[in-house]
Formats: structure tokens, C-alpha cells, sequence
């Protein structure tokens, strides 16, 4: 009998890191790199290095994701994991970047997905509340 798939040394597609951490404790970064490792772990992917901008001002142009982009252009690279779309830089950056990652080909994966928005509450009028022991009753004539 053939052991299943998840015994066996099995190399999921490859994936690149990137973190955008500006004035983070070491901490911090080590928490963030085991936070894209295990989740690599646990969807078999595997993730062949984690890119890193440290620089504010660097805009669109850093040397992290200039090299991001350089080895998504390898074969067989399957996308880019960020624990948020933030990791990318401000949002307008972060589009941008996300627009030139998949005109490389590849997937950006979010370990944290976008804030999804809730409904809008509607008010009604003042609450009235029953006490637990009140039934309502309707007569078969109403």
C-alpha cells in the first residue's frame, strides 16, 4: 500500500516572502518570517526566501522589490506571500506592486486577507425588550 500524499517529501510551488518592516524590533521580523513559513507549511508551498524593505523612502524602487520582481521572473515560481497587503507599502504603492507582480506571471498571497466591510446597521426606532417569560398570542380571529 502506497502511503498518502502527506507522508511523503513532496515540493509544493515556489513562493518568495516580502516584508515591508520600517523601524521594527528583531522581534517583530522574526515573528512576521515564522508567520509566512508556517503558513507556507501548512498550503505545501514552499518558500525560497523572504525579501525584505527596511527603507521609507525607497517609493516604488527598492532594492527589496526590484529583486522580488528579478526572481519572480525564474521558471516555475508560483507567487509572493505578504502577511498583508500593507507589507507592500501605502496603498497606492501597494496597488502598483501588486499590479507588476501579476504581470510577472505570479500570485500575491495574503496571509491576512483584505478587511472585509460589514453591512450597514439599520436603526429602527427605540428597542423594545421583552421580558423572557413573554409570549405574544394571536387569536385565529386577528
Amino acid at each position: 500500500m502506497e502511503p498518502l500524499t502527506e507522508h511523503r517529501q513532496v515540493s509544493g510551488p515556489v513562493v518568495y516572502g516580502f516584508l515591508r518592516l520600517v523601524k521594527v524590533p528583531a522581534a517583530r521580523h522574526a515573528a512576521l518570517a515564522a508567520s509566512l513559513a508556517e503558513y507556507c507549511r501548512t498550503h505545501e508551498l514552499r518558500l525560497s526566501g523572504v525579501f525584505t524593505d527596511r527603507d521609507v523612502s525607497s517609493g516604488r524602487d527598492s532594492a527589496a522589490f526590484t529583486g522580488l520582481l528579478d526572481v519572480l521572473a525564474l521558471p516555475d515560481v508560483y507567487g509572493v506571500i505578504a502577511p498583508a497587503m500593507s507589507h507592500l507599502g501605502p496603498k497606492a504603492i501597494a496597488a502598483e506592486r501588486g499590479r507588476w507582480i501579476e504581470a510577472a506571471g505570479s500570485r500575491l498571497l495574503l496571509v491576512r486577507g483584505p478587511r472585509t466591510a460589514h453591512p450597514p446597521v439599520t436603526y429602527h426606532g427605540p428597542v423594545r425588550r421583552r421580558s423572557p417569560g413573554t409570549i405574544r398570542v394571536l387569536d385565529a380571529e386577528s
